[in-house]
């Protein structure tokens, strides 16, 4: 991937906090909504975002990719966001998404960030009132 260059210690350090563990704490928290597609009865993909208006994870299995999956759990986090009062949504996008973001409408919202050994970009969309 353009992101990770297949580098074991990225994927690694991107990796490390995805446990049980640590995904239920998401789901048990208050203040942040997770949302699972499933294909075929298996796991297709995982998003989460917060109360705060903001998109923290939209995974994708790989063999999902194209499927409209990350389109779907989207569009169900945007609709999460809005319906906890806020009128835009961010994001912070890793390279490989950020053309599939701009395509649904979110703009560059600051100056790149490293994040674990890649670039993360800072994005925004307007969900309501456009």
């Amino acid at each position: 991937m353009e992101d990770h260059h297949s580098d074991p210690d990225i994927i690694a350090g991107w990796s490390a906090n995805k446990t049980p563990e640590f995904v239920a704490t998401l789901i048990e928290h208050p203040d942040i909504f997770v949302m699972v597609a499933e294909r075929a009865e298996s796991i297709a993909g995982v998003g989460a975002g917060n109360r705060a208006g903001e998109i923290t994870l939209n995974y994708v299995a790989p063999e999902a990719r194209f499927t409209g999956v990350s389109s779907g759990l989207l569009k169900s986090l945007e609709a999460a966001i809005i319906e906890a009062g806020h009128g835009s949504a961010k994001l912070t996008s890793t390279k490989t998404a950020r053309a599939f973001y701009r395509a649904r409408g979110y703009v560059d919202d600051g100056e790149p960030i490293e994040w674990r050994g890649a670039l993360g970009f800072p994005m925004r969309k307007l969900l309501v009132g456009r």
